[in-house]
């Protein structure tokens, strides 16, 4: 395969699947805000969807304060933010009218009637309904193209390019919510454990669609080093840090297998799967959380810039 259509395949799967992580950290943040002001008290949550998206710096740059207005702006419609719900279904599209031979019909037309559908959106919806229901509807155009590559692909390395793309996107995203949760959602003056941390942890489980599965795997009520172990070392769950990796790996092996060399991502990609599958908790929280989120972050960085050096350019 040409590394370009290689790197077509990646980022249209990383840009569907950062719109609908965008939208998700919206709607956690609309859920949130809309509790009683006996749970939410001081708290920061327009400003902490803004850290999880990971554009910070930018969206400062641009506005003076983090509330609804802006923030709904900045990370759904921007045209000046790259990283916006609509520059990434309009960028996937891009790539996916590039490599328009290589997608089936059924993902062309999940991706093309998503940036149809985008531009009658206008500059966005009038009311706050109207714009959960937007959010709602991003969440499924995402799901739509993620089944019908799954299902309608064939396993060669149009797939597997694209399947890295979904799990670094999806890697990134899961580390970021959990670090953002444990350093800027909780006021200083709340408690652990208390009201507000209770329905923020319940939100932020809504968000990764994880709040039924801790209840399967846990059968306790909400607690913060259970929430942390589900979405970093539980490979059941489909957006922990440990399932990403197993399918990083999985999908890594298979492209080496099919080009008959392994390379540096290979091994990068074993070797993150390694700390993660000898990792424990106790271990973590002695560590440092937000240590460990923010090297597995700069790790996961690393994996994009071997793949991309390795197959892409």
């Amino acid at each position: 395969m040409l590394s370009r259509t290689a790197d077509n395949l990646y980022w249209l799967a990383r840009y569907v699947e950062r719109a609908e992580y965008l939208a998700r950290i919206l709607d956690t943040t609309l859920r949130l805000t809309a509790l009683p002001l006996a749970y939410v008290g001081e708290s920061n949550e327009w400003e902490s969807a803004v850290a999880t998206a990971g554009c910070a710096n930018a969206f400062f740059a641009a506005y003076p304060e983090a509330n609804e207005e802006t923030v709904t702006e900045f990370l759904a419609f921007s045209a000046a933010n790259p990283s916006s719900i609509r520059n990434c279904i309009e960028t996937a599209r891009i790539n996916a009218r590039s490599v328009r031979t290589a997608l089936t019909i059924e993902m062309w037309d999940s991706i093309n009637s998503a940036w149809l559908e985008l531009r009658k959106w206008g500059n966005g919806p009038p009311s706050r309904e109207e714009f959960a229901r937007f959010l709602r509807w991003v969440m499924g155009s995402s799901l739509n193209f993620d089944g019908s590559a799954y299902r309608t692909m064939l396993r060669n390395d149009a797939y597997w390019f694209s399947r890295l793309g979904v799990y670094i996107e999806r890697a990134d995203n899961t580390a970021r919510i959990l670090d953002v949760k444990y350093h800027l959602l909780l006021p200083a003056q709340e408690r652990v454990g208390g009201p507000l941390d209770y329905f923020q942890w319940a939100a932020i489980l809504r968000s990764v669609s994880a709040l039924t599965a801790y209840h399967w795997v846990y059968r306790e009520s909400l607690k913060p080093w259970l929430i942390a172990d589900l979405l970093i070392l539980k490979d059941q769950m489909p957006r922990s840090l440990a399932s990403c990796y197993d399918n990083l790996v999985r999908f890594l092996d298979s492209i080496g297998h099919a080009y008959g060399r392994q390379g540096p991502a290979q091994r990068h990609a074993r070797t993150m799967r390694a700390r993660l599958e000898h990792s424990r908790m106790p271990e973590i929280f002695q560590h440092g959380l937000h240590e460990f989120v923010t090297e597995f972050i700069t790790d996961n960085n690393r994996l994009d810039a071997a793949v991309t050096k390795q197959y892409l350019t």
